[in-house]
């Protein structure tokens, strides 16, 4: 069976190759999936360039998620999903090649009315959306939510929550043409980035009180400007470093209202929970999907054997859909 192999970390164009390899035979209490499609997400290219946090030694498969079809296994939890398509998450080998082990136990029956887009991208963006939002933050209506990276898919899906849920957005973007695509999902407020600040017009739109809410996923300068805009007891939820850059603040920055800064990686958080509140969220999600709010849009599809146009497509600054790795049929 194929399988596309990351060799050292590095760059995604230089680094990556099509081998062949065993099929692989499921244990006790696992399943073997045949993929059929797999997201290219910005976590992924973080992995493949060394960058995203748990760096196992190469070679490894990446892919942090995806869909596909079980075909073998042994145990009540495996006859359950049995031939069925399902949501392959968690831990175990990366997605991006033809067949897969899994835990059984995360094998999740994904409905049959969702593509295989959606299905792909069922977990890892809808999951952090609601969690970070409802879970950790635990955002109110009416209150005000400040993020970067709002023109990804995620920040996209925290936009449509807001105005499902109600409580209200201020978007941060570095160009003019992103404010009426984020107005269209629904955003409340979108800041062009002028002279790399926008922490003056924060405090404008919230009347000089600052937000009690606000995520991260770029790091350096924008991310730390984020410090200066939480109101009293505040807090910030920093969940990606798309910019490989840190954080920087002064202490008396967070000192000054008492403010937090929160880590948030969506793989810790599910170690601590248990099974019930795993399948009450992926119902949650499910159903969120199906109403159109933490759906993704429809996005482009590679051949597997067209991976380095794949992954060109998925680091371009100026896409604006998901971009997906067609494993199999």
């Amino acid at each position: 069976m194929k399988a596309l192999s990351l060799n050292h970390y590095g760059n995604p164009q230089e680094v990556l190759s099509i081998i062949e390899k065993p099929e692989p035979v499921p244990g006790k209490g696992e399943v073997r999936v045949r993929m059929l499609l797999s997201p290219i997400n910005p976590s992924d290219i973080l992995f493949v360039r060394g960058k995203y946090g748990n760096q196992p030694n190469p070679p490894q498969i990446p892919g942090f998620e995806g869909v596909g079809i079980v075909e073998a296994g042994s145990g009540l939890l495996a006859w359950r999903v049995m031939n069925r398509r399902v949501s392959v998450i968690g831990s175990g080998d990366g997605r991006w090649q033809e067949k897969v082990i899994i835990p059984a136990r995360q094998a999740v029956p994904v409905p049959s009315d969702l593509s295989d887009q959606q299905a792909a991208s069922f977990f890892v963006n809808p999951a952090t959306a609601w969690v970070m939002t409802q879970k950790v933050l635990k955002i109110q209506p009416g209150q005000w939510l400040a993020q970067t990276a709002a023109t990804g898919a995620l920040g996209k899906m925290i936009i449509r929550l807001g105005k499902h849920l109600g409580f209200k957005t201020i978007n941060i973007v570095r160009k003019h043409s992103q404010i009426d695509l984020l107005k269209k999902e629904g955003a409340d407020e979108v800041i062009c980035m002028e002279n790399n600040t926008f922490s003056e017009k924060i405090m404008q739109i919230t009347q000089g009180k600052g937000v009690y809410n606000a995520v991260d996923a770029v790091g350096g300068p924008m991310g730390s400007q984020l410090i200066h805009c939480l109101a009293r007891n505040g807090k910030l939820l920093v969940y990606g470093r798309m910019s490989g850059e840190p954080l920087s603040f002064e202490p008396g920055d967070i000192m000054k209202g008492q403010k937090t800064i929160q880590g948030f990686w969506l793989s810790e958080w599910a170690k601590d929970q248990g099974p019930l509140t795993m399948l009450s969220l992926f119902r949650k999600i499910g159903n969120l999907i199906k109403a159109g709010v933490l759906g993704s849009s429809p996005g482009k599809e590679f051949a597997f054997s067209d991976y380095n146009s794949a992954i060109s497509a998925a680091t371009d600054v100026n896409k604006d859909t998901k971009v997906y790795l067609r494993i199999g049929n």
